[in-house]
């Protein structure tokens, strides 16, 4: 049976002066689950305050969907006993049932509020003329119906799900900016964004006195660089904008399981995800994980977990949210920690050599 809470190896101390990433400063508590010692990393979510678990875990196509409940309980079960304090959802989420399961697991559980950090997202709220997009009208709504879902008097993170052409990004910056006013949100930012509209939504938060973004929720992996690693890049030094990265195991691709064939009852199998099959598990692609799997293979660890340390190396990385449909891969994916220290750079330039796709600086 899970337990509410997790299994403390040790106390909770400052790390030494660098965090895995290189840089900055880190807390780093211990965990004992199932026999298996995990060194959970807290990093700081941008320049803010908020120190959240450098493996998280989100509810994007399993709860409410691919799975019930009762998996969804073992998953966020496993992932607190390990150290996860970042749980990630969004009103999109199976049509707002996957916040619904993770509120009941919350509360089922009997969690510490102060314990948890948990997201939302708004912009794919229905099918209503104002049930979609980031207007004042359907920010509000869409925040009240997650924390009502979610089971929570306010969100800790709230992500504007994707740019809005149809909305004036002053209006959008205004009514969450009223949200935070009232108590409803902590902490808010974007999802695939460009970097040139988050710098304009930064600064129309400066010039009115408004609370600016503080994190950026972008699609980064091996095989999906570009946007962490170089448009984003000043970013991190100007706003000191934090990252809580999605699909570091590019939609499963890159834990192997689909080198030979689609797995039946795998995500490329489920309706309305034809286009993993068609641009993600590409014959190129697939060539290149099954050359990544002897590197793998050299560190003791399995390529999930390689993914992931590859995606926690990146300093501007401020947490790794991973998926899960069962208890086993939660167990997994979080000893990646332990892998990050054997990224030497001997092994990295190893990767990118199979690789091929390290972004390149702007020629001046």
């Amino acid at each position: 049976m899970p337990t509410s809470a997790p299994r403390w190896a040790t106390c909770t101390e400052p790390s030494p002066p660098a965090n895995r990433s290189g840089s900055g400063t880190a807390l780093i508590s211990v965990y004992v689950v199932r026999a298996a010692v995990i060194a959970m990393e807290y990093r700081q979510l941008g320049r803010s305050g908020l120190r959240v678990s450098e493996l998280s875990l989100g509810a994007w196509v399993t709860y409410g969907g691919q799975v019930g409940e009762d998996v969804a309980l073992e998953c966020m079960s496993a992932a607190h006993d390990s150290g996860v304090n970042f749980f990630d959802n969004a009103e999109a989420y199976a049509r707002g049932n996957a916040e619904i399961v993770m509120g009941n697991v919350i509360k089922k559980l009997g969690w510490r509020r102060e314990d948890i950090v948990v997201s939302s997202k708004v912009f794919w709220g229905g099918e209503g003329p104002n049930d979609r997009g980031l207007s004042r009208k359907h920010i509000f709504e869409a925040c009240r119906n997650s924390i009502r879902r979610l089971q929570l008097d306010y969100l800790d993170l709230f992500f504007c799900h994707r740019p809005d052409p149809n909305t004036p990004i002053e209006e959008t910056v205004r009514a969450i900016d009223d949200l935070v006013h009232q108590g409803k949100v902590l902490y808010w930012g974007t999802s695939e964004w460009t970097a040139a509209d988050i710098m304009r939504a930064y600064g129309i938060a400066m010039e009115h006195d408004l609370v600016p973004p503080t994190m950026e929720q972008p699609q980064y992996n091996m095989l999906h660089r570009d946007r962490v690693e170089k448009e984003y890049v000043p970013l991190y030094r100007e706003i000191g904008l934090g990252t809580t990265i999605w699909s570091p195991l590019a939609s499963g691709l890159l834990s192997g399981k689909y080198n030979e064939r689609i797995p039946p009852g795998s995500r490329a199998t489920l309706k309305g995800y034809e286009w993993l099959r068609e641009y993600i598990i590409t014959r190129q692609n697939v060539d290149k994980v099954k050359k990544l799997q002897p590197a793998a293979a050299d560190l003791g660890c399995t390529m999930a977990q390689l993914a992931l340390a590859w995606c926690l190396r990146n300093p501007n990385v401020s947490t790794v949210i991973t998926g899960a449909s069962k208890r086993e891969q939660v167990d997994e994916n979080m000893e990646a920690v332990d892998v990050v220290p054997k990224l030497t750079n001997e092994v990295i330039e190893r990767l990118e050599s199979i690789l091929g796709n390290k972004p390149q600086p702007d020629e001046d």
